[in-house]
């Protein structure tokens, strides 16, 4: 016979939730695996629990990390843009720092135009050739 084990404590994810900083997206991994989901969030949330940086510090990093071309979850951007602000952190900080983030995208170029130069050569050359 097969007991009912005790339901898993989530306590990071039942703050997340109340608090506003809970993505939609992830309710099925937590339903499907809450004890995994609420150990990724709580590993997640140790650097802030820590305090090393400053609340205002912490909100910028977020933006930053939520506005990387890699990652573009404008929820998160959205809601720490929210926060910093009701810090007092100014609009000139966060242009910055977003500003910063966007540096990210360059590798398209470093990556496309010497390529394009590249064929353009080619196709010039090619063209030269008829």
């Amino acid at each position: 016979m097969t007991t009912n084990p005790e339901p898993i404590r989530t306590p990071t994810i039942d703050l997340m939730r109340r608090t506003g900083n809970w993505n939609p997206l992830w309710d099925t991994l937590s339903d499907w695996d809450p004890e995994w989901t609420e150990q990724f969030m709580a590993m997640n949330a140790t650097p802030v629990r820590r305090g090393v940086f400053t609340p205002e510090f912490v909100e910028l990093l977020s933006i930053a990390i939520d506005a990387a071309a890699t990652h573009l979850y404008a929820p998160g951007v959205r809601r720490h843009i929210r926060a910093a602000l009701e810090l007092g952190v100014s609009r000139e900080q966060i242009l910055t720092v977003l500003q910063m983030v966007s540096v990210l995208g360059i590798h398209a170029c470093n990556l496309g135009v010497p390529i394009l130069e590249d064929e353009l050569d080619a196709f010039e050359a090619r063209r030269a050739a008829s």
